[in-house]
């Protein structure tokens, strides 16, 4: 890397999942599932981790796992806004100056992927990282639910910048496209100015969170990982994440 860089992971967690309510308990392999995703983020080994969890029975269940959990508000518009309260309460010195935000419905993660997020943030002329895996299937071009990242990558590499994100195929012509992944690595300043800005435009139109920091001239890089992790977001995706567990 080309700059040391001292990072903590947080992982958002709250209770109201409009598809899954409940989810961070939902129990994965004898485990609650925040419990899950705390274990991949202790195994990528990159620094302190801590939950920033909404609720007080989400705060319960990491503290009995050995975690280390940061109870916030619970009307936070966005798991960005939850993780930078989180991380002012856990270390108001400012000693740490990366802050990874690690979704917390993604208990079957590869501990590396964490790990090329804060690579992706390496150079200094990035105020953001995130992940993206080539798209191999046609009929996820078409499928808005999976967000396409535009991502300049230079023959050969691995990481790129990130100039674009939509619902939509894009770019035009032959090359590969990206799937976004929805993990991020921040500097801790500029995790500030994003969550102090307002909405923009393009953000509400696609309904894109990312595109409030393109939007205000931020740098976002992006590191090309192998795999799309399975999210769990429905009752089908806990089930088969369950079903991924057992068969381990």
């Amino acid at each position: 890397m080309s700059e040391e860089l001292k990072p903590v992971v947080v992982i958002p967690a709250r209770m109201a999942s409009t598809r899954l309510p409940g989810k961070p308990l939902a129990d994965i392999g004898g485990k609650a599932m925040i419990v899950q995703v705390l274990d991949r983020a202790r195994e990528a080994d990159i620094g302190p981790v801590i939950v920033a969890c909404g609720e007080q029975e989400v705060a319960d269940a990491v503290n009995s796992a050995g975690g280390n959990a940061v109870l916030t508000r619970s009307d936070h518009p966005s798991g960005s806004d939850r993780v930078f309260e989180a991380v002012e309460t856990f270390d108001p010195a400012g000693r740490f100056d990366a802050v990874i935000n690690l979704q917390g419905d993604l208990p079957g993660l590869d501990p590396q992927a964490i790990i090329a997020s804060l690579q992706a943030l390496s150079s200094a002329n990035a105020d953001i990282a995130t992940l993206v895996a080539e798209i191999n299937d046609p009929d996820e071009l078409e499928d808005e639910n999976a967000v396409k990242a535009v991502v300049s990558m230079g023959e050969g590499s691995k990481i790129g910048r990130a100039v674009w994100f939509s619902r939509l195929k894009t770019p035009w012509g032959p090359g590969p496209h990206y799937h976004h992944i929805g993990i991020y690595a921040y500097r801790r300043a500029s995790l500030k100015k994003f969550v102090e800005l307002p909405p923009s435009p393009l953000e509400l139109r696609e309904k894109l969170e990312q595109l409030r920091a393109l939007e205000a001239g931020m740098r976002i890089d992006a590191a090309c990982v192998d795999t799309v992790p399975l999210g769990v977001d429905t009752p089908e995706d806990l089930q088969r994440m369950r079903e991924f567990f057992a068969a381990r």
